[in-house]
């Protein structure tokens, strides 16, 4: 019996009969050989693990942007916070542990430079709009190695619906949808107390008597809460009173943090740098590297500008903003 066979078992023997169990896959588009030593669904984590996208979603902003001090969170670092939580519930509720790992490490890999400023300036330039999961999905699909990672529908239908109106398929992709913003709202109040844009104590006391008043307490009443509701259901929810309060502090953080004065007057930065790339993209096509055309596979240049853009990092961003828009000095 190979590795992978005994995952399988236990998988069948221990796991949640809400669960989907790596031999019960819907599959690939591309029918492959299984793996001796991996189930579908850690073959799907490592190839997402291993990709290029996912190694430059430690450039690309979370919420501030380009902050000074190495402990503020990037994408990755979000992106890492995700797959723990989402873990811990799902192995609480007996749910698949690699699936759910799977679908939280790829959820933001189209994610845009510059956080949601970014993605709301892409959203506004593109005549079909622009939506960070979509780009995600055609992220594993189409642009990340010829011919895209090749993941198991359960992983992609994951990492389209872990927002938006659509809900996912399976209870581990509910299991992220919930962990995507446990996690952002959490570690957003912690680096906006470090960067000193509101104190801990500002938070309304009607969530925080609910939630708790420390980073962990908040994390732990979330997932527990998850934990309680959901044991033994066919489905992932949370209670009434706390998913109320989870609400309730996530508009609150819209309010005072994500759409404050600063970031509205930071945000017009970035869309500047992005709309200025972009019309020069459109305009002078020739300057799209080669190899960003053929992995795009479309003839649409308008669709390929959106992947160029939506893959670079902040700095990559910032640097061809320099070297096309700032005048350099003369060195004759």
């Amino acid at each position: 019996m190979t590795p992978r066979e005994k995952f399988e078992q236990r998988e069948k023997r221990y796991l949640s009969p809400y669960a989907v169990k790596s031999a019960e896959t819907g599959g690939r588009v591309t029918k492959e050989e299984l793996c001796d030593l991996r189930t579908e669904f850690q073959r799907d984590r490592d190839r997402i693990i291993h990709s290029k996208a996912f190694r430059r979603l430690k450039h690309k902003t979370q919420v501030f942007l380009s902050p000074e001090g190495d402990h503020y969170r990037t994408r990755l670092t979000h992106t890492l916070e995700v797959a723990q939580i989402a873990r811990t519930v799902s192995r609480a509720l007996d749910l698949n542990e690699d699936l759910t790992e799977a679908i939280a490490l790829g959820h933001d890999l189209g994610h845009t430079p510059f956080g949601h400023a970014g993605e709301r300036t892409l959203d506004h330039l593109c005549p079909e709009g622009f939506r960070h999961n979509e780009q995600s999905l055609r992220v594993v699909n189409v642009l990340e190695r010829k011919g895209g990672l090749n993941l198991t529908q359960e992983v992609r239908d994951g990492i389209l619906c872990h927002t938006g109106d659509k809900l996912p398929q399976t209870l581990e992709g509910k299991v992220v949808r919930f962990a995507d913003k446990i996690a952002y709202i959490n570690h957003d109040i912690d680096d906006a107390v470090r960067g000193g844009v509101m104190k801990a104590e500002d938070i309304p006391k009607q969530y925080s008597d609910i939630l708790g008043k420390t980073h962990s307490e908040r994390i732990n009443s979330l997932i527990s809460s998850i934990i309680r509701a959901s044991e033994d259901k066919p489905d992932i929810i949370m209670e009434d009173e706390v998913f109320e309060a989870m609400m309730g502090l996530r508009r609150y953080m819209f309010e005072n943090v994500y759409l404050n004065d600063y970031a509205k007057e930071e945000e017009k930065k970035s869309f500047n740098v992005l709309s200025s790339l972009f019309e020069m993209y459109i305009q002078n096509p020739g300057l799209i590297p080669q190899g960003v055309r053929d992995i795009s596979c479309s003839e649409d240049n308008m669709i390929v500008v959106r992947d160029h853009i939506a893959g670079m990092t902040d700095r990559y961003a910032l640097s061809l903003y320099e070297k096309y828009f700032i005048p350099r000095s003369w060195r004759g």
